[in-house]
């Protein structure tokens, strides 16, 4: 890893140790004012305080954590990609979605990033949203 990876790699790793904090002003703060935010099979969003909204529905609607948190940067620092374990609960029905009834859940999950001088600039989202749904309607067991 070059010298110029090293500060996005510790801001990808403030940004997720912050997420398993539950501290979602230490996540913004690792974001670039203007943050473009990839929703996992979703939506484009853009701005710290649109992903403020987000942050707070998935406090509301989940209890996650992840683990085995590998982050992968390019040479330069300018790009990188996470890949993790999120182990979660679902704790309130989340709009499109099946009922929440304190399922728990076990899925990979993935991010690529775009950072800046003024911190993350874009945050890509990915997971499989049809392997979820079968955990919580109880379809599929978590993956080990």
């Amino acid at each position: 890893m070059s010298h110029d990876a090293t500060p996005a790699r510790d801001r990808i790793l403030d940004y997720y140790a912050a997420f398993n904090r539950g501290d979602a002003d230490a996540m913004l703060a690792c974001l670039a004012p203007d943050v473009v935010h990839d929703i996992n099979q979703g939506g484009r969003e853009t701005g710290r305080e649109a992903f403020a909204a987000f942050l707070a529905r998935m406090a509301r609607c989940y209890r996650e954590q992840l683990h085995d948190i590998v982050v992968m940067v390019s040479d330069d620092g300018s790009r990188a990609a996470a890949e993790y374990i999120v182990e979660g609960e679902y704790l309130s029905d989340d709009e499109g979605l099946p009922p929440a009834q304190g399922q728990h859940y076990r899925i990979p999950g993935g991010a690529f990033f775009e950072l800046g001088a003024t911190g993350i600039r874009r945050v890509s989202n990915y997971y499989n949203l049809s392997e979820w749904i079968a955990q919580v309607e109880g379809r599929a067991r978590p993956a080990g």
